[in-house]
């Protein structure tokens, strides 16, 4: 098939715009990497950041104290999402008798949302178990874990509650007409759309938790953040902290790219 003139067009114009982007890109590269070593302190900050011999020595257990991040994530975004959805349905619900639940669901996400992450793990993962509580129910996994489904649990019931109510209420109104219960319309209708409509933005809600699990290094779990402050100790260097951050990288930019591409299939599919 000849191409129109309007498709060589385009063509044209996505060669120049990827040229112009790999020139721009190359010309800042080395722009980076001929003024940075100029610099009078890149020496010190080299031997202190980027020193192969402590990231050689430290990458190992690194990575092992990694496994502590996954295994709380694990565990956590099940729940997170579970809860989620929960508070987005008691906010969504329309019987007047069930408007205390709406009352819950709004409250709930009000605190979570405003408290900053940090302060709820402080309060959660130190509070609880001072209470005097036996092993293991007084372990920071558990409490860190909980102050982490709590605070992202609102930010996704918000994010379901987006999605219920991206459907348009026609198909609402069509399913009631056929006989469905209000049940089987939002189980059968209106999740389906609602749930696939928010996967892109669930997804970056799945990153930013990888991430703040780190957070939990403060009341204890010797997940990397900590085992990277260990080694920091240690060897007196920060070189740990840029091998746990590459780590971090590693894990989060094939997600990133992944929630990306889920975006920009959406917004082609709704034109």
């Amino acid at each position: 098939m000849v191409p129109t003139r309007r498709e060589r067009y385009e063509a044209r114009q996505r060669r120049r715009s990827l040229l112009i982007a790999a020139t721009s890109t190359t010309v800042v590269l080395a722009a980076i990497m001929i003024l940075v070593p100029m610099t009078p302190g890149w020496e010190k900050v080299q031997r202190s950041f980027f020193n192969g011999e402590v990231l050689a020595k430290s990458f190992p257990k690194l990575l092992e104290a990694f496994k502590i991040n996954v295994m709380i994530f694990a565990w956590s975004a099940p729940a997170i999402a579970i809860l989620g959805l929960l508070i987005a349905l008691a906010r969504d619900t329309k019987s007047p008798a069930l408007f205390p639940l709406r009352i819950f669901g709004a409250a709930f996400t009000d605190v979570f949302r405003g408290v900053p992450v940090i302060l709820t793990v402080y309060l959660i993962g130190f509070g609880i178990p001072g209470l005097g509580l036996p092993r293991p129910w007084n372990s920071p996994y558990i409490w860190g874990s909980l102050a982490l489904i709590l605070t992202y649990s609102a930010y996704v019931a918000e994010i379901f509650r987006s999605g219920i109510e991206s459907v348009h209420h026609s198909q609402r109104s069509a399913a009631l007409s056929l006989g469905l219960s209000e049940r089987q319309v939002m189980r059968d209708v209106v999740l389906p759309q609602a749930i696939r409509n928010v996967v892109p933005s669930q997804m970056n809600m799945l990153i930013a938790l990888q991430k703040d699990v780190s957070l939990l290094s403060f009341i204890g779990p010797v997940e990397i953040f900590r085992q990277a402050g260990v080694f920091k100790s240690l060897l007196a260097n920060f070189t740990p902290y840029v091998g746990a951050a590459i780590i971090f990288l590693i894990v989060t930019i094939p997600a990133t790219r992944y929630a990306d591409y889920l975006m920009a299939r959406q917004r082609r599919d709704r034109s």
